[in-house]
């Protein structure tokens, strides 16, 4: 068998999405050229690694094995550079980092940034995910870092406290819902929504609505919570997004931001790692230095 480092990343892409079509993107690669290389690693082993279905892939007993050694093999790998990159000054490391909307939006970029302005030659691989797809992917060593939810179930993962994250309601401030001091997220529903482009905390949301056996009324989606604050400042309709972002637009103009009431609006966010003896050097200090920024936050 002739595998090299980007079918082992692929694949374990694949298996961890359970998905090729997600897989493929995780890794850089287009469809055609991951399920070609799927397909080559399943023919040069002569074993089928994955079990195709119409919901999805799961990998075979073979494929599970592979994935064990694929993902002691990038965890190498990444020791390796790290190791050697103490020496080398051309070498870079990279830590892989997993978050929820609300953290990769608003709370990493400060935290991250002297962190990396302090390691030149360190790079962060940030990915948006839901804090479900975290949990199952740190689990599987296929990052080394995750920021998600507390209240998922996360297994045997080590958790630390990272931040609080509360979704509040934001609208012009002559809107009807801007004359009470907090509402249930049924009472926003029969109003128009700005919404967010894709992404977790979008997902989060809409999977609210449909417990509630409805969904948005959506006008329009855009990519930043500034820009929803903006048009629902100018009446456009109301949206949700992070207190950290309603504040920061409230003090350029004048919005009105309501607290949800419902529990779910409210999340503690916790950084995870499968195991701190298993992350590299790098890793390990960039976990202490995120957990470390918590607590000097909460004094």
């Amino acid at each position: 068998m002739r595998f090299d480092l980007t079918d082992l990343r692929l694949f374990l892409a694949v298996v961890n999405a359970g998905s090729i079509t997600h897989g493929a993107s995780d890794a850089g690669l287009s469809l055609p050229a991951a399920s070609e290389r799927l397909r080559d690693m399943e023919i040069d082993g002569e074993v089928v690694l994955l079990e195709r279905g119409r919901r999805g892939v799961v990998p075979t007993e073979a494929g599970e094995a592979l994935a064990h050694h694929a993902r002691a093999i990038m965890h190498q790998m990444s020791q390796m550079r790290d190791e050697i990159g103490q020496y080398a000054k051309g070498l870079r490391a990279n830590v892989r980092v997993l978050a929820n909307t609300a953290a990769t939006a608003e709370i990493l970029p400060t935290r991250l940034a002297p962190w990396l302005a302090a390691r030149p030659q360190v790079d962060v691989e940030l990915r948006e995910r839901q804090s479900t797809e975290i949990a199952r992917s740190i689990s599987a060593g296929f990052a080394e870092i995750g920021i998600l939810s507390s209240a998922v179930e996360t297994g045997g993962l080590i958790l630390r406290p990272f931040a609080i994250d509360r979704l509040v309601v934001v609208a012009a401030r002559d809107h009807p819902l801007s004359k009470r001091p907090r509402i249930r997220f049924v009472d926003a529903l029969e109003y128009h929504f700005i919404s967010l482009v894709g992404g977790a905390l979008q997902d989060h949301i809409d999977a609210q609505a449909a417990k509630l056996g409805t969904r948005l009324k959506t006008r329009i989606a855009l990519r930043s919570f500034d820009g929803i604050c903006r048009m629902a400042g100018e009446g456009v309709g109301i949206g949700l997004v992070p207190e950290t972002a309603a504040r920061r637009y409230k003090r350029i103009t004048q919005i009105g931001i309501l607290p949800l009431q419902d529990d779910w609006a409210t999340r503690r966010l916790s950084i995870c790692v499968r195991s701190e003896k298993e992350l590299t050097p790098l890793a390990l200090d960039l976990f202490q230095h995120l957990a470390a920024e918590e607590q000097r936050e909460d004094r």
